[in-house]
């Protein structure tokens, strides 16, 4: 059945598209200018409204959702909808002014709510999505760092740090560093576990093979990094050889230099071949055949002897 009424949403579309701005300018009525309102609300999305449905959707339990046909992929593009619209606005905002009004409407719509769903749930994507947006919003805003203390995040943060999936103890880690940059006062209590949790990660560390050490690269050094940052001091990584393994700090093989080096630069690194180059053109071409015979040569000299004395001779 077809709706009632104008297709306000189509007309917009077309006057926009079959308006190239050189028409004249003349005052909207009251009638054109509610029109064109109600039809520019219609495609705006009100980011603090959606923020909340996803918020609810993340908090509604699981045998609900697949009561709905919800499936894990659809709460994995929620996730990735709701930092996309926090990074949104902050970046435009950031163009007129310095707030934050993506991290205020995520607050406004209680979306630490969903990412603790998100956190405490078995599925390793929604940890890792979950966690990348917690570290954005503690990188972006320092006060926020508070507001998850309070929520118990840390907690977790530390929980998810001994996950099996490198990448969720990457991104724990990765905001329990911000938290520490950004955590003046720490209890004894918290100090401890934090460092039992480093210590048995620097175990696990130093228990992998060649290969797998090259695959926690980023994992060791942010162990490290949040070792220093808690107690002052650098991790036992440094002493056992493992926070920088041989050859990792060497730049990246140079590849495609040959394939697109100019000219000029080439001549000036192999300046041997120029000089080879120059001393092939200062040498005599060999010519191929025989030479003039020695009897050519020696009538080639009394003919010139000759010819001299005639010339002295009519001078006279």
């Amino acid at each position: 059945m077809a709706k009632e009424g104008p297709n306000w949403d189509g007309l917009l579309k077309w006057s926009i598209a079959n308006s190239d701005g050189t028409a004249p300018t003349r005052n909207l009525s009251e009638e054109d200018r509610k029109w064109f309102m109600e039809a520019m609300q219609a495609q705006t999305i009100d980011v603090v409204k959606r923020m909340k449905e996803i918020t609810l959707v993340m908090q509604t339990p699981e045998e609900v959702l697949k009561e709905q046909g919800v499936t894990a992929a659809d709460i994995e593009d929620l996730l990735e909808e709701l930092q996309e619209h926090v990074e949104s606005i902050d970046m435009a905002n950031a163009l007129i002014r310095h707030n934050k009004s993506g991290i205020t409407a995520f607050r406004l719509a209680n979306g630490y709510a969903a990412l603790k769903d998100a956190l405490t749930s078995e599925n390793v994507r929604f940890q890792r999505k979950a966690l990348n947006l917690i570290h954005y919003l503690l990188h972006e805003n320092n006060s926020d760092c508070n507001i998850v203390n309070e929520l118990g995040f840390p907690r977790m943060f530390m929980h998810l740090a001994s996950s099996e999936d490198s990448d969720v103890r990457e991104a724990a880690l990765r905001s329990l560093l911000e938290l520490a940059h950004n955590t003046k006062d720490r209890s004894v209590e918290d100090s401890e576990k934090m460092k039992q949790l480093l210590q048995e990660r620097i175990n696990n560390i130093s228990l992998m093979s060649a290969e797998d050490l090259g695959v926690v690269r980023e994992e060791r050094q942010l162990v490290d990094s949040l070792w220093s940052s808690c107690f002052n001091e650098p991790s036992s990584l440094r002493e056992k050889g493992l926070l920088v393994l041989p050859g990792e700090d060497n730049p990246p093989p140079d590849v495609a230099s040959k394939y697109f080096e100019s000219p000029l630069r080439s001549s000036t690194v192999n300046p041997s071949s120029n000089n080879d180059s120059k001393k092939e053109k200062r040498e005599t071409p060999l010519l191929l055949g025989s030479g003039p015979s020695s009897a050519d040569s020696n009538n080639a000299v009394s003919s010139n002897r000759e010819a001299d004395a005639r010339s002295r001779t009519d001078a006279r």
